[in-house]
């Protein structure tokens, strides 16, 4: 087994509000779990509308899928018109078969 941790950090330059925040950070975050159905959450930053954080907790039986799913969760966040990417800190860890 393989499990991932990513903390990843946005900047939502545009956003004048915390209900905008929430509307952007809300839908980034449904799409990815939809997609690749992993945990994640909004776990900083909370009371500034123009900064995000969002962890994601992964585990998988192979460390290569695993990998391709982190590039395709961060293709994602790179696609995101309203929030730039400015922090992506994966860390893998190797569990026990």
């Amino acid at each position: 087994m393989t499990f991932a941790l990513v903390i990843a950090r946005l900047h939502l330059p545009h956003v004048r509000s915390l209900k905008q925040k929430r509307r952007v950070t809300k839908s980034l975050i449904e799409r990815i779990h939809h997609r690749y159905r992993v945990s994640i959450a909004e776990t900083d930053f909370h009371d500034v509308h123009q900064r995000a954080e969002i962890s994601i907790a992964i585990v998988h039986r192979s460390e290569h899928e695993l990998q391709r799913m982190l590039d395709g969760i961060r293709r994602t966040f790179d696609s995101e018109l309203e929030a730039d990417l400015t922090e992506w800190l994966p860390e893998l860890l190797e569990g026990a078969d």
